[in-house]
């Protein structure tokens, strides 16, 4: 089973190459996720949490249910699934991608990379549904708002990371020939991005805290889910927790750390669907020197980037819950004495 993404901005022609890819792809089915974002926001979620969000895809119940939507679509019909949607920002792509990914669902990005006088051609021609006030306005304004996003994340990952087809001579049906073409020679490779299964009950995982010569804290930026994090992850059955935080840093740093690291705060996440919850562990990894920290072994296939922050720093990156787990794991670290927290908040 695999998906077939085609990038591109507004009138770069991704739907019409699309549905031409169905019928030049043996097995494939058409998924478009613009349907789920127009279901949430004239159907099923209220104005005012609406609101909050200035695009469909900037709600994580958009970005969830097109995970669960394309796993679904997959197990019921097999084969191959084409997914014409534009996708700029990065860590929505790898929230999105990192999900088909732990459901063992491979993910072949193209874009559709027309120049940039022939896209703005297109949304100048391009239809608008009858009966919409300013409808065409608005609807082509839209389009050329999305220009210089698009350029941006050109320039900083896009290029880099789909399979580029420059559009610009191209029909729709030729598009989709090339697109065929360069997913069934294998010129296409799934994303390389990490497939960490979805959990299916609650988890133990140990997160590692290492610093640096100005006891700044390290914190990683997952290539396959979205938010800072501290290096770790989930303890596999019959593994001791803080030789699972060892081997973790080990795989995601390169850092082999030769003493087991002393145990800081141990943490329940409760329940929060579609998460299971469970332990959540920090250790203290102590301190790197200038030259062990040079030797990070980043980026990577699980982690996009690295920083050490301070704490005031950490604070703006992390999620709130996360972050109170590391305040109290610093107090700890100050006093020589564990924390056990419920949901970042300490008891007994």
């Amino acid at each position: 089973m695999t998906v077939v993404w085609i990038n591109g901005t507004f009138g770069a022609g991704k739907t019409t190459t699309a549905r031409e890819l169905i019928d030049l792809i043996p097995n494939s089915t058409l998924f478009d996720p613009e349907i789920i974002g127009g279901l949430l926001t004239h159907h099923l979620l209220p104005p005012k949490h609406l609101a909050e969000a200035g695009d469909f895809q900037d709600l994580p119940i958009w970005r969830r249910l097109v995970i669960d939507t394309a796993a679904a679509m997959l197990a019921e019909l097999g084969g191959t699934l084409v997914v014409p949607m534009t996708l700029l920002r990065q860590d929505y792509r790898d929230e999105i991608f990192g999900g088909l990914a732990a459901r063992r669902i491979g993910v072949r990005h193209l874009l559709l990379a027309p120049a940039e006088t022939i896209l703005r051609e297109r949304i100048a021609g391009r239809e608008v549904p009858p009966g919409l006030p300013d409808g065409d306005l608005r609807i082509r304004q839209w389009a050329y708002d999305h220009i210089e996003p698009y350029r941006t994340a050109l320039a900083a990952w896009l290029t880099a990371d789909a399979h580029l087809i420059d559009t610009s001579a191209l029909t729709p049906h030729e598009t989709a020939v090339r697109i065929a073409e360069a997913v069934g020679s294998g010129a296409v490779p799934a994303c390389d991005i990490v497939q960490t299964p979805e959990p299916t009950a609650e988890t133990v995982a140990s997160g590692v805290l290492l610093f640096d010569e100005r006891d700044r804290v390290l914190l990683v930026d997952p290539t396959y889910k979205p938010g800072w994090e501290f290096p770790g992850g989930v303890v596999e059955p019959g593994e001791a927790p803080a030789r699972a935080g060892m081997r973790e840093v080990a795989e995601e740093t390169g850092i082999h750390m030769e003493e087991v690291p002393r145990l800081l705060v141990v943490d329940w996440e409760r329940p929060a669907p579609p998460g299971f919850g469970g332990l959540r562990l920090l250790f203290d990894g102590g301190r790197l020197d200038s030259s062990a920290a040079a030797r990070l072994l980043l980026p990577g296939p699980e982690l996009r980037d690295c920083r050490f922050v301070t704490e005031r720093e950490a604070a703006r990156l992390l999620p709130p819950v996360r972050y109170e787990r590391l305040r109290w794991a610093l107090r700890a670290r100050e006093r020589g004495a564990a924390v056990y927290l419920e949901a970042g908040v300490p008891v007994g």
